[in-house]
């Protein structure tokens, strides 16, 4: 039923914490999923730098952002600024190249506060790779929620169960939140041969502990499931599971925050970048993360 246990690597970005799931050396995609980041949960000082990441370029990707508590401030270079809290989505497309940046509103930081919630990055199709970037906000309303047996699922992106949430996917996946009771118990989207299912799927505890076919799952875990697994999912404890999944787009470069079928590609994304020919965003112009050497 297991294809594979993935433990979450603890990280430190400059003064914050996440848990890099994805990619994995055993494991670098779930369908188009090729990087998943646990941020948090952490809770800032009145007055610490909290969230503050410097503008920094993307190629051949979709970004998403999702909270479970506090707030983020995201600029790019098509001119968007907009907070994003929880429940909400962020859904940026870099394509053919994008910029931004995230960080806490300083009258956040003045008061301090908690932050825990989500990235992940979604690899575009080839054909798709090269798209106009794109910026979109969802508020909650634009994600299908339902509540029943004390279990709460919100559909974050994607398609799952006859649903379809607002976020513009390029390529068939699903992303969905729960909130889960002692003993709550929800199952996946079907496997491959299914209606409504998909190739590859896998759930990441983001708190709390789960059973699986006798078996106990934790926090900081993502479960990678066999294709033609029917697994059912029970809480221990009060516990926040993503379930995501999707067709896979085929093979793909990672480096730094760029993501690509082409290495020419890659080179030139890395160029620019250290040549200053991408834009920066509009309202954060002072700084930026040079290119890693």
């Amino acid at each position: 039923m297991i294809e594979r246990i993935i433990e979450g690597r603890r990280r430190d970005l400059g003064g914050f914490e996440v848990s890099r799931i994805l990619p994995h050396a055993q494991k670098r995609m779930v369908g188009p999923f090729i990087f998943l980041d646990q941020m948090g949960p952490a809770e800032f000082a009145a007055g610490s730098d909290a969230i503050n990441v410097r503008p920094h370029p993307h190629i051949g990707l979709s970004t998403l952002t999702y909270l479970f508590e506090g707030e983020i401030m995201h600029r790019d270079s098509l001119g968007y600024t907009q907070p994003i809290r929880p429940g909400e989505v962020n859904w940026m497309t870099a394509g053919s190249g994008i910029v931004h940046s995230e960080r806490t509103d300083p009258l956040k930081k003045s008061q301090g506060g908690p932050m825990h919630g989500m990235q992940a990055w979604v690899a575009l199709p080839v054909e798709k790779e090269e798209i106009a970037p794109s910026f979109t906000h969802l508020g909650e309303e634009a994600q299908p929620s339902d509540q029943s047996n004390g279990v709460f699922t919100r559909l974050v992106a994607g398609e799952a169960f006859g649903e379809r949430a607002g976020t513009p996917v390029e390529s068939p996946l699903y992303y969905l939140h729960y909130e889960l009771p002692t003993g709550g118990r929800f199952a996946p989207p079907p496997g491959p041969g299914q209606a409504g299912g998909y190739a590859e799927r896998s759930i990441y505890v983001a708190a709390g502990s789960v059973e699986i076919d006798h078996q106990r799952y934790h926090t900081g875990q993502m479960v990678v499931f066999a294709a033609h697994a029917d697994p059912v999912i029970t809480a221990l404890e009060p516990s926040t599971v993503m379930s995501l999944g999707g067709e896979p787009v085929g093979e793909r470069l990672i480096w730094w925050n760029f993501v690509s079928s082409s290495q020419e590609r890659m080179d030139q994304a890395k160029a620019d970048w250290k040549a200053g020919r991408m834009t920066l965003p509009v309202d954060d112009t002072l700084e930026f993360i040079p290119l890693p050497e």
